[in-house]
């Protein structure tokens, strides 16, 4: 399948406009993704279509807490990244040689609409670089009435961003850090282009944050005040996920201690309406009401809308930024 957003150069050289690295790329070479190859002058993507990873997950697992909570959806995911990050969870699939499988569109649609699921989300690597099968899933899956979702670090230039947006209906977007120096010595990237994939994305879709915090990385008071800032002053309803760190792939640092977790909360909770702690067992995720504190969400073994009427809370009358 021939790429979107390229353009070809001198030499059969091309250069590659899908995300923020921009890669030149000699023929026979491949991007800093993986998946994007110059073969005889034309960039093609390799992995069009090519599954490494399907499974139904609860909607909360991408995770989104505001987004049709208690439903489960097709997650499906290819292999490759355009980030390399020390610290990644899936790097098998990001970074290494992965068995693929190929399903059916039509078969797709169907796991689709199965199990109780809302429709499709891309995830398990970075989605935005199969960026021809997501384009093209995304909008035959809306044709048919179903929810896509994208799980995904927000590193894409803007005009490929705006072209896929009208057919995605929430995004979990990665905001790693609020340092650009981690970004470029972590994860290999920049941090501005990730700041405008979430001011873009907010404006027309819903849109929650997930932040891995680690010790002595990004965890310091200064750094979480700024991040809590930063996204209320784009819209403080945004949800945020403030994850724990477990050692993986190049980064051994000692996993994330619950009360460096809890304290990350404290600070954000001083400016954003809704943050939750992701991957430790027994904590209190349910969503209360931000003018009242009245229950809205349960979460515990189930899920379960306890407060909510017409998109409200039933105390208070509070609007509310949750889609169910």
């Amino acid at each position: 399948m021939e790429c979107m957003y390229y353009e070809k150069g001198k030499g059969n050289t091309v250069k590659c406009h899908l995300c923020p690295h921009n890669c030149t790329i000699k023929e026979g070479n491949i991007g800093i993704c993986r998946v994007r190859k110059n073969i005889k002058g034309k960039l093609v993507s390799l992995n069009y279509g090519k599954l490494t990873s399907y499974a139904y997950d609860p909607i909360e697992k991408k995770p989104l807490y505001h987004f049709y909570p208690g439903r489960d959806i097709l997650s499906i995911g290819s292999f490759g990244c355009n980030l390399s990050c020390d610290f990644c969870q899936n790097w098998e699939i990001a970074h290494e040689e992965s068995l693929t499988m190929e399903i059916q569109d039509e078969d797709i649609l169907l796991l689709g609409k199965s199990r109780n699921s809302i429709g499709i989300a891309y995830t398990y690597n970075e989605p935005s670089i199969s960026y021809e099968y997501v384009y093209h899933i995304s909008k035959f899956a809306k044709r048919n009435g179903l929810k896509n979702v994208l799980v995904t670090n927000g590193y894409i230039q803007e005009e490929p961003l705006k072209q896929l947006l009208p057919y995605i209906d929430a995004m979990n977007i990665d905001l790693k850090s609020m340092r650009d120096g981690f970004y470029r010595t972590i994860c290999k990237g920049t941090l501005e282009p990730v700041q405008r994939t979430i001011e873009i994305a907010a404006k027309s879709t819903h849109v929650e944050i997930t932040t891995l915090i680690i010790e002595s990385e990004n965890d310091l008071e200064e750094e979480i005040n700024k991040l809590g800032q930063w996204i209320a002053s784009i819209d403080k309803t945004i949800p945020l996920h403030l994850s724990k760190y477990h050692p993986a792939y190049k980064m051994k640092a000692p996993e994330t201690k619950y009360e460096t977790l809890i304290r990350a909360k404290e600070i954000t909770k001083k400016y954003l309406d809704y943050v939750y702690i992701g991957n430790v067992w027994g904590i209190d995720n349910n969503t209360y009401c931000p003018n009242c504190h009245n229950e809205l969400i349960y979460r515990h073994s189930d899920v379960e809308i306890t407060g909510i009427i017409d998109g409200k809370c039933h105390n208070c009358g509070q609007k509310l930024n949750i889609i169910y």
